[in-house]
């Protein structure tokens, strides 16, 4: 436990080497807000995982963010007196949601306090390994022959899992393509909400596909209606904007709603919610997989140490920092020769944004005193 002498507030903005579609969008560069916590044992980052533009992916988006940290959560934490792992969520509960902002100022304190005792948070968290397994998420491309090319050229470069993002219109016929190309890789599709129960025979069909599973092919309210679904076909149902709290899963879980979960620590509240959410997965032998959001190397790190827990028994889609970024902000993460990535080991999240790049990329920066 510590006092929070400073928060520093940060918006930041990477372009990314590709424009990445989804279902209900397309990013060409990634807009976030970073928290630097200054307590009186050293400092942490944080990483709020928040859209720019509009609350279209979540209710909360980077402006919001912006103001609700600024006005609010920070000066809570400020005014709070000693703060550490085991208070901070609870001098932020006052307000409701916004998970993802709260995220962010969790994450930073969870990181000075583990830095000042010299704890990886790899190991706070009980990570059993020294590298996670990683996937691939590969938006939604032009057309069928450009997709078949960027399979081969991930699968190239050592990804265990490919993922395809899917929408009504964009998904039978690509995923037919792509496994008739990879007869046995692990493959899977990711709807981000598109669709509706009405479109179950596209589910049916892809049955047929030999898949690993279906993320969120439904809306993010309706787990019962994912538990008609799930009980309607073979492959399984994985829920992701579904998850937002220990809660969730653990209604997901029992409502059958799904048979594997996605825990994005920046969505469910920060690291420490997301351990929650494990342990509800783990209880009930359902396996869990670490989601990115492309996140810069302050949140990659972050859901390194996180994925290495247990119960992570999937690939997730903490790619390699060049998957995203020409340049980084913090030292890049590398994808190694079998496909795995290794879990910083230093104090903290064990990385922290270079000045230099840290300084050329940021669009707005506040400072906030106790």
């Amino acid at each position: 436990m510590s006092r929070i002498r400073e928060i520093e507030l940060y918006l930041v903005a990477l372009p990314l080497v590709r424009p990445f579609r989804v279902s209900f969008g397309t990013s060409t560069a990634k807009e976030c807000v970073l928290a630097r916590v200054r307590t009186d044992g050293g400092e942490g980052w944080g990483e709020c995982v928040a859209d720019d533009g509009y609350p279209g992916f979540s209710g909360e988006w980077n402006e919001g963010v912006w103001i609700l940290l600024r006005d609010v959560l920070g000066p809570a934490l400020l005014q709070a007196g000693d703060v550490g792992i085991d208070t901070v969520e609870e001098h932020l509960r006052f307000v409701r949601g916004n998970p993802m902002a709260k995220a962010t100022l969790v994450d930073a304190v969870v990181d000075a306090e583990l830095r000042a005792a010299g704890t990886s948070l790899a190991a706070y968290l009980g990570t059993d390994k020294p590298a996670v397994a990683c996937g691939v998420s590969i938006g939604i491309a032009d057309s069928t022959e450009e997709l078949r090319g960027l399979v081969d050229d991930h699968l190239a470069q050592g990804y265990r899992r490919i993922k395809l993002k899917i929408m009504p219109g964009t998904d039978v016929e690509r995923v037919a393509a792509i496994r008739a190309d990879h007869a046995d890789i692990l493959l899977s599709v990711d709807a981000n909400a598109a669709y509706t129960l009405e479109d179950r025979e596209v589910f049916r069909t892809l049955d047929g596909y030999d898949l690993l599973m279906v993320e969120q092919p439904l809306h993010h309210e309706d787990l019962v209606q994912h538990a008609a679904l799930q009980a309607e076909i073979s492959t399984a149902i994985c829920l992701d904007e579904s998850i937002r709290s220990a809660a969730d899963a653990r209604a997901a879980i029992q409502l059958a709603a799904c048979r594997i979960v996605n825990i994005k620590q920046g969505r469910v509240g920060g690291v420490l919610e997301a351990r929650r959410v494990h342990d509800v997965a783990a209880a009930a032998d359902v396996p869990v997989w670490c989601g990115g959001m492309l996140e810069t190397g302050i949140g990659r790190a972050t859901n390194l140490a996180l994925a290495g827990m247990p119960n992570f028994r999937l690939p997730g889609d903490t790619s390699a920092s060049t998957r995203y970024f020409d340049d980084d902000l913090t030292e890049p993460f590398m994808l190694e020769p079998d496909g795995t990535m290794l879990i910083p080991t230093g104090p903290g999240i064990g990385v922290a944004p270079r000045p230099d790049r840290l300084e050329a990329c940021t669009r707005r920066r506040q400072l906030l005193r106790g």
